[in-house]
Formats: structure tokens, sequence, C-alpha cells
């Protein structure tokens, strides 16, 4: 049992089958890795403290507030508050009171974790392997995961939620929230597959943009702003440049939500044209 709990707490790597392919050897299997997992979380996570959320902090009225525009921006009058609704219940803020439950509560053990070393990593404590990487927060299905290192995040256009929250649009049946659907109209929005990271970049961006501006002229001048200096994407398949341009031409939109959401959809015609102009090299 030693060499099996240390093999999966290194890789995440597991024998389902160690009691057999019935329910109950599956289910003793499961149980006894999840146990393992939280007693080494319990022990590398002993004395240390967590950061510090905003006084008067309510994970649903936060989540409400930091959403709400990008949904009103991308959602007709009356599917707003189920979509609202919806968010509300799936951004969940990782704490020593909850992370416990919350491993208990997944489905899947690698779920349980990533839940693991996001907690770990949010106290100080030694990650569960070298190669677990340092989070902010995860989502699985149709929870966001998040860590309290989100309200130190320096970046002035950096939201992991909103970010987040994006993904769920396109990963989210329309049928799951109560709202009407057809065979064509299946999903909240459709979001291109090659521009998934793209969109939820832009919305990230511009969502800071909208929350700091105070009228369209601040917008254009923090879209600016966010071009001279933008993040480094991680993602090989999302090019920079085209999330700076979106963001761009959005803040000169009485919606750019909508900007954003035509720009990635199946069925656009090509790269926004504004892309286009800025890589057109002087000779065209």
């Amino acid at each position: 049992m030693n060499d099996a709990l240390d093999h999966f707490l290194k890789t995440g790597e597991h024998d389902s089958l160690r009691y057999g392919a019935s329910l109950d050897g599956l289910t003793r299997a499961h149980h006894e890795m999840l146990e393992g997992l939280i007693e080494e979380v319990r022990r590398r996570a002993k004395g240390r403290r967590s950061p510090r959320v905003p006084r008067g902090f309510e994970p649903t009225v936060f989540a409400r507030r930091k959403l709400e525009p990008m949904v009103r921006g991308l959602f007709s009058q009356k599917e707003r508050d189920l979509v609202l609704s919806m968010l509300e219940r799936s951004v969940v803020f990782v704490s020593r009171r909850n992370v416990v439950r919350l491993m208990r509560e997944a489905n899947l053990l690698s779920t349980a974790r990533t839940l693991a070393d996001l907690y770990l990593g949010m106290v100080g404590a030694p990650l569960l392997s070298e190669d677990s990487p340092r989070l902010v927060g995860f989502n699985e299905q149709w929870t966001c995961y998040v860590s309290t290192l989100y309200f130190r995040e320096p970046d002035p256009f950096s939201d992991f939620v909103v970010h987040e929250a994006a993904h769920m649009f396109h990963n989210c049946k329309r049928r799951m929230v109560g709202l009407p659907h057809t065979r064509r109209k299946e999903w909240l929005l459709d979001v291109d597959f090659h521009q998934r990271e793209t969109f939820a970049y832009a919305c990230e961006a511009y969502s800071q943009v909208v929350g700091r501006a105070h009228n369209a002229a601040e917008r254009r001048a923090l879209a600016e702003e966010f071009a001279a200096d933008p993040w480094q994407i991680s993602d090989p398949c999302t090019d920079s440049a085209e999330v700076v341009e979106l963001v761009r031409q959005a803040s000169h939109a009485r919606n750019g939500w909508k900007v954003i959401l035509g720009a990635c959809a199946p069925t656009r015609p090509g790269r926004i044209q504004g892309l286009q102009d800025h890589r057109r090299s002087p000779g065209a």
C-alpha cells in the first residue's frame, strides 16, 4: 500500500484494479488512495497559512460582480440571470476549511490530486512532485477551483476567474442551465475549437479594461496600455498579437464582448481584419 500510494502521489498514476474489478474492489482502491492523499496534504500543510481574502469577501457576490459585465455583453436580457446563477455556483475558492471536503467530493482521483497541489502551492508547502505545476486555479467540468493567490495577481490585465468562466460558455450546454436549445443552438456560446483560448484570453484582458475605465476614451487608452505590454501567453496555439488586436477592436466598439465573440465564432471567414493589417509587411 505504501509503495502504491507513494507512486500515486508522485505521478498521479494508480492501479484501480488492485482489489479486483468488482465495484467493491474499485471503491476500496479509490478510498485508500484518496485518504492517503488527504493525510499527505495535511502533513505537508501543517502549521502553514493561506493568503487572506479581502475583508467581507462573499464568493457568490464576488463571482456575480466579477462576471456580470461579460454576461451582460454576451447574452440577452432573458438569459442573463440563468447564466449568472450557473457561474455563481461554479466558482469555488479553495481554503483550509473546505479543501478536504472538495477532495472527497471530486469524482476523479486526478481532480483530488490537482486540488491537493493547488492547496499546497497556496500555503507555500512542497508540491506532490517536481513536475507539478503551480496553479492559481483550474476547471473540472462546470466547476472552477480558485486559489486565494488569485488576490495577489500583480498583472492589471489578468483575471483567472473571467478566463475560466469564458471557457465554461463553450463547454456547457444550454439545457444544463435551463435555456431553450435546438440542434443548431446547443451550447451557451459557439466558439471555434481553435479559437477557444484566444476567446478566453481576450475576454480576460477586456474585462479588466471595462472594469477600470469610466468612459470610451479610457477604454481605448487602457487597450493601448495592454498592447504595449501584453502577457506572455503560455499556450503555443494562441497568438498574443491576435489577443491584443481583439482587445483593441473591442475597446472601440459599443459592445466589445460581441466583437470578441464574433471574431472567434466558427462561421467567421478568417482572421479579424485589424490583425491582417497589423501583420502585413510594408511592401505588401
